[in-house]
């Protein structure tokens, strides 16, 4: 046997092959099939399939997956293994085989479409370049549609399916402002469907560890999203799998087998129980994992328990950097969660380490805390068997998302598809906002008016904390103003109404004179020039027109309020987030248009102890409105705090 660093042996598992579904079929015989098992079955298609987690979860929820695409071999012969349909070699970044996929759908009904395409997020930086070499270096706009997600919309766009759902990491919004996210349900709510974007916590679903995914649906028939009660309590990792076989890990020996004995628990849990339906009795498969060497053994079973760092390890024993990889090594927990099961597994087991046994989790304890059951088997190594399961979407996340999906009733998609809620309360937003950016607000929103120095001394002003007027008076001086002369700058800090005021205006004397510094091709150059704080950054980005969130508290509690959700003060940058992209929406133009609203409704008529509802163009849509809306502006602002007014009802907390 081979032998690699440490005069350790590498070893590598058997190949397991395995045999296609007694009811799969090829682009051949698809239409036979259609025809056969596939009759009156809701259908499914699954992209970017994997081994499957996310066709079984839509499986359990009552479709049946007619075809599953990636690109990976060894995954697509689990698939087929354990799914009926077809299950097919393709890259959907090739126009050629999007087309071939299309052509083979032509005709079919397909219900849902589901899968996790890879989602690269897009910096600001990123899409301001490429906006600029589409605008001014001839590049193809075009390109884009190398973008998975982009081929996963163009399927979408042709086989038109009642129901959508996208399953992705967090990173895929929070990474970008959720730019790809609002760009995907703009595209989604123009073809007539209804959206809803979700951050889901696995474990409120049965998964027994801690992960956190991005879930879009979108529906064509009825505007509506019936999630499942969230599961009371937690399935611990004892609970998961502590009915498995104990192995035996001596050092430098296999550690478990292909097929071991099983022997079921008098009182197995119901987690366990739902594992074991269908699977052989008395026999457990792919229990088995890394031999264990001699060091590793001694640190698993003499120096770790699950709160050890990997510096508490002794000195002698370490291998790798203390400093460098803080977390190298994880003892996990009975009667907790598991740490999120991803690829990296297939790798080494050092984050995976069983609570009580001095080894690594086994390919079947991986695939139990992912939810996939003991039936279910993974082809190729062990190796192969880990990284699918890695990469896969828990089914029981998957099932949750796909029954907030189901039918209703007999109701049909709609043909000309449907006006969804928030596309409404997008649209009167911006008209809002477009009257409002004609008058005195100017200086709150984008628009032509908003040259990059006013932006400029909007942001540094914005701490100061300055009445209205005054900060209208400031602006006067340079409103018209294409850039900063020394004549308009003293101008400017004459007009400051305060020190600290005066102070800010000062930060600008860099780029006094330099009338290329403020042409709109360089806009985005000022804030690192001007030394801006990030809010401050953040926000002349958004009244130049960049397409960003602003997480601000003002912004963020009117987005709450319409999605009745405490998330403002409770996961601001999460959840909080996810109720700005309802709102925001997608558009160069429009975005950040609405952004800018959001911001100026919750610094004025939407405040946190007395919202002023009869003021707000979206009252109308707000479930949370005070029940003192009919109160004007002029009278609440004309009575002292609990003198002659009767109290409000507050949000709650």
């Amino acid at each position: 046997m081979e032998k690699g660093k440490y005069d350790y042996p590498l070893e590598r598992s058997d190949y397991l092959p395995l045999e296609p579904h007694k009811e799969s079929c090829s682009p051949e015989n698809f239409r036979k099939w259609l025809k056969t098992y596939g009759k009156s079955k809701r259908l499914a298609v699954d992209l970017f399939s994997g081994a499957g987690g996310l066709s079984f979860g839509v499986k359990q929820a009552g479709w049946t997956v007619a075809a599953a695409v990636d690109f990976d071999e060894r995954a697509l012969e689990t698939h087929a293994a354990n799914f009926p349909g077809m299950s097919l070699k393709m890259d959907l970044g090739n126009s050629d085989e999007r087309d071939r996929l299309i052509g083979l759908l032509k005709g079919v009904d397909i219900d849902l479409i589901a899968g996790g395409p890879p989602c690269q997020p897009f910096s600001r930086a990123g899409r301001s370049k490429i906006r600029d070499l589409v605008a001014n270096h001839n590049r193809d706009p075009e390109d884009l549609r190398k973008e998975l997600w982009r081929s996963y919309l163009h399927v979408v766009e042709e086989v038109r399916p009642r129901a959508v759902l996208m399953e992705n990491v967090p990173d895929m919004g929070l990474g970008d402002d959720f730019f790809v996210v609002r760009t995907i349900e703009q595209r989604l709510e123009d073809l007539g469907y209804a959206t809803q974007v979700r951050l889901v916590d696995a474990w409120h679903y049965g998964v027994p560890q801690h992960r956190k995914r991005l879930i879009l649906l979108a529906r064509n028939d009825v505007e509506r999203f019936d999630w499942q009660p969230k599961q009371e309590g937690f399935t611990s990792l004892q609970d998961a799998i502590g009915d498995l076989p104990n192995l035996d890990p001596k050092p430098r020996k296999p550690v478990g087998d292909r097929e071991l004995p099983y022997r079921a628990p008098e009182d197995p849990s119901p987690f366990v129980s739902m594992m074991r339906k269908d699977a052989p009795e008395g026999l457990i498969w792919d229990h088995m994992t890394r031999r264990v060497r001699a060091d590793d053994h001694e640190i698993f079973s003499k120096h770790m328990d699950s709160t050890t760092l990997y510096s508490e390890i002794p000195e002698k024993l370490r291998r790798y950097s203390a400093e460098h990889f803080t977390d190298k090594y994880k003892k996990l927990a009975w009667n907790e969660l598991s740490r999120s099961i991803t690829a990296h597994i297939a790798k080494d087991g050092y984050w995976y380490i069983h609570p009580v046994q001095p080894r690594t989790l086994t390919v079947r304890e991986a695939a139990r805390v992912q939810t996939f059951p003991d039936w279910f088997r993974f082809a190729g190594t062990r190796s192969d068997a880990f990284r699918q399961i890695g990469n896969a979407v828990p089914p029981l996340l998957g099932k949750a998302a796909a029954e907030a999906l189901a039918p209703v009733g007999d109701v049909q998609a709609r043909l000309g598809g449907l006006q969804p809620h928030w596309r409404q309360v997008r649209e009167e937003l911006a008209a809002w906002a477009e009257k409002r950016r004609d008058g005195d607000d100017w200086w709150h929103l984008p628009g032509e008016q908003m040259s990059p120095l006013s932006a400029a001394v909007v942001a540094v002003l914005s701490g100061t904390k300055l009445p209205a007027a005054q900060t209208d008076e400031v602006l006067a001086g340079v409103r018209s103003r294409k850039y900063l002369t020394t004549k308009a700058f003293e101008n400017l800090l004459e007009t400051a109404p305060t020190e600290r005021a005066r102070t800010r205006l000062e930060r600008l004397a860099p780029l006094v004179d330099d009338k290329a510094a403020w042409q709109k091709s360089r806009r985005l150059e000022i804030p690192e020039r001007l030394a801006f704080k990030p809010a401050e950054a953040s926000l002349y980005r958004l009244l130049v027109g960049e397409d960003l969130l602003w997480v601000g508290q003002g912004a963020l509690r009117v987005a709450a309020r319409l999605n009745d959700s405490d998330a403002d003060r409770t996961n601001r940058l999460s959840d909080g987030r996810v109720n700005l992209v309802r709102l925001v929406g997608a558009g160069d133009e429009s975005a950040p248009l609405r952004m800018a609203a959001l911001r100026l409704l919750g610094n004025s008529v939407c405040s946190a102890q007395r919202p002023l509802c009869s003021d707000c163009p979206l009252s109308k849509h707000c479930p949370r409105k005070s029940d003192a809306s009919d109160v004007s502006a002029v009278e609440a602002n004309s009575k002292p705090k609990g003198k002659g007014q009767r109290n409000r009802k507050q949000s709650p907390k």
